[in-house]
């Protein structure tokens, strides 16, 4: 698999060989759903929590006669039936959100997402990517020399200078091969990788 090597103008320059069991996978779809949606799950924290019917503020007095009145039977106005009763199955704080997913099946996922991505045009080498200083305004201008608005970048070495700058700019990710996780990957209109970067990507996921 050959990927587009850009510069610094975003043009393309040449081509640069990647590896077929890393880039040129078969688009599995189910396989990168089931990846993203173990993400996002795996996100998730237990910060809800609902009261049961022993919790509810409530009176233990009967609402009316068992018999007699025509109406249902009713004991307690904490019923999970009843308007400001408790729930019948609450939801806590310590519920576990979380999905296994097999690390051949994540590898496999990755290396799809990757594999798709070249294929779309979405994703491009560059040799290196760095500026000289921790500002945000010289690392808006290289992506707009690019004509890059939404995009992640995945290097091999992310300095101080590289991290900082990129922080308050919206539609930008910056980070490491191991740090890439699919739902970035999805997201973003563009990925620009290093070649040093896709050598990391050949050894975690070939």
């Amino acid at each position: 698999m050959q990927l587009e090597l850009l510069n610094e103008q975003g043009q393309t320059t040449s081509k640069v060989d990647a590896p077929d069991n890393v880039f040129a996978r078969d688009y599995n779809e189910a396989l990168i759903h089931q990846l993203v949606v173990a993400f996002q799950a795996n996100a998730r924290q237990g910060t809800r929590s609902q009261k049961n019917r022993e919790e509810v503020k409530h009176s233990t007095k009967k609402p009316w006669a068992q018999k007699g009145t025509g109406r249902a039977r009713s004991g307690m106005t904490s019923s999970p039936i009843w308007r400001g009763g408790g729930r019948a199955f609450p939801n806590r704080v310590d519920e576990n959100f979380t999905q296994k997913l097999n690390k051949k099946m994540y590898r496999a996922g990755m290396a799809s997402i990757l594999s798709q991505l070249a294929r779309d045009g979405r994703l491009a080498v560059v040799d290196s990517f760095d500026i000289d200083a921790p500002k945000t305004k010289l690392l808006a201008q290289k992506f707009k020399d690019m004509s890059l608005s939404s995009v992640m970048v995945i290097s091999d070495n992310v300095g101080d200078n590289l991290a900082l700058a990129s922080r308050n700019l919206p539609n930008v990710l910056v980070t490491e091969p191991r740090y890439a996780d699919p739902l970035s990957l999805v997201f973003y209109k563009k990925v620009l990788v290093t070649k040093a970067a896709i050598e990391q990507f050949k050894e975690m996921y070939a």
